[in-house]
Parts: C-alpha cells; sequence; structure tokens
C-alpha cells in the first residue's frame, strides 16, 4: 500500500479538521467515526468512509487517531485497530491521554509489533483545516521521521520531546494554563459585572490590554457574544484534561491547588450539562 494512503479514526472538530488538510494535501484517506454523519463532508471530498475501525486500517500502514479520552483510545485501538493492522504499521496518536497512559500504549504496541508516534496537537479547529496546529512528538526518532511528512502537513511546527509521555506532558501543561486563564477571565469579569462595570465593555478592555494573550482574547470574544457551540474546546475535554494534569503532577510530588481549583469549576459546568459547550461558557457559571 502507498504511502500516501492513510486510515483516520476520530472525527470531532479537531479530527475532522486534520482529516479535511490530509485530504486537501493529496493523501488518501480511509476514515471511521463513531456518530457516522461526521464522515459526510469527508465523503463529499473524496475520502473512503469504512464502517468500522477495522475496515478502516484494512491493507493501511499508518493510522491517525483523535479520540476524546484514554476508554476511547483502548476501545478503539487495541480492540479493533491492533489485531487488523500489519506488523511494523505506525500509529500516529493525536489523542489526549495522560503521560503514564501514553508510555503504557507505546509499550503495548511494540509486544504487538506495532509502531506509536506521539503526537499530541495544539490548535484549534481553524487551525486544524490549515495545517497551522502545533505538533508536539514523542517516540523512536526513525519512526518520527518515516511520518515526519504526514506530521508537517497537519502542523506548521513539529517540537520533538523525546521518549513516550514526554508530549502528552508538554501538551497537558499547555491545557493547565489554557484552563486557569479561561476561569480568571471569567472570575474577573464576573466581579466587575457584578460591581456595576458593563461586561461587554470590559470584556473588550481586557482584550485590548497588556495583560491579554491570544487566549485571553479569543475566550473573550465567544463570551461577550456568547458563542459557546460549535465549541473550539469543550468543557468537558477541558476538565478532562485538568484532571489528568493534576493526577500526573501528583504523582511527580507537585501539588497544584490553584489549578486543581480550575479543574472543580469545569467539573461543576460539565455536572450542569454545558460540558459539550465551549469551555469559555465558564463565565455563565461564576
Amino acid at each position: 500500500m502507498s504511502s500516501n494512503t492513510l486510515a483516520f479514526i476520530g472525527l470531532g472538530r479537531m479530527g475532522g479538521g486534520m482529516a479535511h488538510r490530509l485530504l486537501g494535501a493529496g493523501y488518501r484517506l480511509t476514515v471511521h467515526n463513531r456518530t457516522a454523519e461526521r464522515a459526510v463532508p469527508l465523503l463529499a471530498e473524496g475520502a473512503v468512509v469504512a464502517g468500522s475501525p477495522a475496515a478502516a486500517v484494512a491493507d493501511v500502514r499508518t493510522v491517525l487517531l483523535s479520540l476524546s479520552d484514554e476508554a476511547a483510545v483502548d476501545k478503539v485501538l487495541f480492540g479493533d485497530v491492533v489485531p487488523a493492522l500489519e506488523p511494523g504499521s505506525t500509529v500516529i496518536d493525536t489523542s489526549t491521554v495522560s503521560p503514564e497512559y501514553a508510555r503504557r500504549c507505546a509499550a503495548r504496541l511494540a509486544e504487538a509489533g506495532l509502531r506509536r508516534v506521539e503526537a499530541c496537537v495544539v490548535g484549534n479547529p481553524l487551525q486544524a483545516r490549515e495545517g497551522q496546529l502545533r505538533v508536539f512528538v514523542s517516540g523512536a526518532d526513525a519512526d518520527i521521521e518515516a511520518v515526519r511528512p504526514v506530521l508537517e502537513t497537519i502542523g506548521s511546527e513539529i517540537v520533538l520531546l523525546g521518549a513516550p509521555g514526554a508530549a502528552a506532558t508538554a501538551k497537558l501543561i499547555l491545557n493547565l494554563l489554557l484552563g486557569a486563564q479561561v476561569a480568571s477571565l471569567a472570575e474577573a469579569v464576573t466581579y466587575g459585572q457584578r460591581t456595576g462595570l458593563d461586561r461587554d465593555r470590559l470584556l473588550a478592555t481586557i482584550a485590548g490590554s497588556g495583560f491579554s494573550s491570544q487566549v485571553m482574547r479569543f475566550r473573550a470574544e465567544l463570551m461577550r457574544t456568547g458563542s459557546y457551540q460549535p465549541a473550539f474546546f469543550r468543557s468537558a475535554l477541558m476538565e478532562k484534561d485538568l484532571r489528568l494534569a493534576v493526577a500526573d503532577a501528583a504523582q511527580a510530588g507537585v501539588e497544584m491547588p490553584v489549578l486543581d481549583t480550575v479543574r472543580a469549576r469545569f467539573a461543576a459546568v460539565v455536572e450542569a450539562g454545558d460540558g459539550d459547550r465551549d469551555a469559555a461558557v465558564l463565565i455563565e457559571h461564576s
């Protein structure tokens, strides 16, 4: 099978964006998603839609995953994909999982004669479609080099970080900072609003100040317009990533009382039924 032929499993907003980018760059793609309608736009662009993960990877030597959590990776990868892959095939896993799980996953794949390239992506769905993601990569050098053209298609920057688990750690660290900024913005603006300041004007003032950041400006606009769906980063995934990071830090002997409080705030958002809304919706729960 040609190295230009790939399988892509998991077509959420990020996965779907990356798949569109790969198709636009000339890759032949077989795709699968649990919710089949998400594959329809890719079918129109020339992708082959498979009815199962196993069917998607038949006769393909490189598979990309973009799944929501470790349970989904375990079920799809080890339940469906691994038994159908030829030895020597490569799994490029863009799913956000814990560093410990990433290390176990790499070891399990190696035992099955397969290669794992940890490719944690940073950006939003629009950047995914444009190939403008930052890609944090861990794994064996030779395995990474073999799929570098794929990585360079989905990302504008490739950051090599070494052994399995390192890329997952870096991704979680960035998501900790993202969650903290969104939470601090929501709390600060709520304080101002409750004391009589105009919410829209305050959000615009913060976004245009030297205290802001690209993340804060982006979320401030979502808060100002109430544009929480479709989500650029679902609150449920934010809570999951914060939970993974806080737990992994505890194993390393690092306490994170501030960030664990942020995690609890997002857990409350999920509990209230807004888990599928963008993380910016936190301001409505402040």
